[in-house]
């Protein structure tokens, strides 16, 4: 990954150019600035990772200059003051603006390096929590001991290792997001940046200022495409993004610079992108909504995500995971499934995949009164009762008849095993055919 990014701003250059020296050998990137309008441009050029900044400079003094940059709800980077005349009321004023540490001249390298390490961490560690703040006890590898699921994790990370351009495509809660933190995870850019962006919230006057930052000659906002230099950046939905913010990313994507709305200074990146969708992107180009030339620019290393329904034998290993997860992240009480209830979700379609089995959990541990949840608990829980599970796959009219009567087959076999827990005798007897004929029909539906 890139090495840390620091800027140095202060006037006296013996002191920065000793200080530019040892952070170098301890391999972070460092650039320097002996006043206020030399860090503005600097910060106008690059976004730094951290910030280095005396309280006396000569056109300014730094705790105005820090004032300047918490304009916004949060400072641009970790800021460390320097001074060779802090007092009390400096530092805490520093601290009230948000300044990581304050620390006095005459520097301690050991303290310093200290304080640099811990204020990358720090800022890491905030990151991190702000991507995940919507998760509970976000998981990091994807679960699942079917075929697939094991061939799409050993596919995950050996892409990993190279930073090509990644296409994830995958039906509505089917872990989209969830492999791209698996491949970021993996990868050598593991310690940068990852960034989400969910495409289809941002409107379309919006779009180029949050994806590649504007300036004005007072402020500079530092859009997602630069805050994931360094790292990953996921877009959610890709499909989504309107047509001048294609065309603006497509140039980002070839070139690897940009320019911030507003700016006139070219922006270079190192960035993986990682984009996802639930839509034909085929379809999209066909229908003009989705430039051809940025389709192939991220579709360098393509990933299907298989739905719930096709690997079904991983369905219990998810429900254990999620009724762990809300019992003891949220306090619900810990509840087990019968043998009944287990049959009837291995049977069920999961048309919102993983989405909806997370959803289903939380919602039968918040509404049930026994330690067991029943097959009539699942059943409430599904919103089937009374209802026919074809519902739950919608026949086309479209199709041959042959493939619709298989495809109702299919629903009727589901849910009726689901509603009888799994027994062949009381479902022949429903459906009215010998045991013999209802295993050989089964067997050709494809249902275990």
């Amino acid at each position: 990954m890139s090495a840390p990014y620091i800027l140095v701003v202060d006037d006296e250059r013996e002191i920065h150019k000793v200080i530019k020296e040892i952070l170098e050998d301890e391999g972070y990137e460092v650039e320097t600035a002996e006043d206020a309008a030399e860090a503005r441009h600097a910060l106008r050029v690059r976004r730094p990772d951290l910030v280095l900044l005396d309280v006396w400079l000569p056109d300014m003094d730094g705790i105005s200059l820090l004032k300047e940059w918490s304009l916004g709800s949060t400072l641009i980077a970790p800021v460390i003051m320097i001074s060779g005349h802090g007092t009390v009321e400096t530092a805490v004023e520093a601290t009230r603006l948000g300044a990581y540490d304050f620390i006095e001249k005459p520097l301690s390298l050991s303290k310093l390096l200290l304080v640099v390490k811990r204020a990358l961490e720090a800022d890491k560690l905030q990151r991190e929590n702000i991507g995940l703040r919507k998760h509970i006890r976000p998981l990091i590898v994807p679960i699942g001991k079917s075929k697939s699921m094991q061939n799409l994790k050993e596919q995950v990370q050996r892409i990993a290792q190279h930073k090509a351009w990644v296409l994830i495509r995958g039906e509505p809660g089917s872990g989209k997001e969830l492999i791209a933190r698996y491949l970021h995870f993996s990868s050598p850019q593991a310690d940068g940046p990852f960034i989400e962006v969910g495409v289809g919230a941002i409107s379309d006057e919006r779009a180029a200022n949050e994806l590649f930052g504007s300036e004005t000659d007072e402020t500079i906002n530092y859009g997602y495409l630069e805050q994931a230099n360094g790292g990953t950046l996921y877009l959610s939905e890709v499909a989504d993004m309107d047509a001048a913010a294609q065309a603006k990313f497509l140039s980002a994507l070839e070139t690897r610079t940009f320019l911030r709305v507003g700016g006139v200074e070219p922006i270079e990146v190192d960035v993986r992108v990682v984009a996802a969708t639930h839509r034909d992107l085929e379809q999209e180009m066909q229908a003009g909504k989705f430039r051809e030339d940025l389709y192939y620019q991220l579709n360098v290393v393509p990933i299907e995500i298989p739905p719930l329904r096709e690997h079904s034998e991983d369905i219990l290993e998810l429900l254990e995971y999620y009724v762990d997860v809300f019992s003891s992240q949220e306090g619900l009480p810990y509840r087990k499934f019968s043998v009944a209830a287990l049959n009837r979700l291995r049977q069920y379609t999961w048309a919102g995949n993983v989405r909806e089995l997370k959803n289903l959990v939380q919602r039968l541990l918040i509404l049930g009164h026994h330690e067991e949840i029943s097959l009539e608990d699942v059943e409430i829980a599904l919103g089937m009762r009374g209802k026919h599970a074809a519902t739950e796959v919608p026949i086309s009219f479209d199709m041959a008849l042959r493939e619709a009567r298989k495809q109702f087959e299919k629903a009727y076999f589901e849910y009726q095993l689901g509603l009888m827990g799994g027994n062949i005798s009381k479902v022949a007897h429903i459906a009215g055919i010998e045991r013999t004929h209802l295993y050989r029909k089964l067997r050709e539906l494809g249902i275990k």
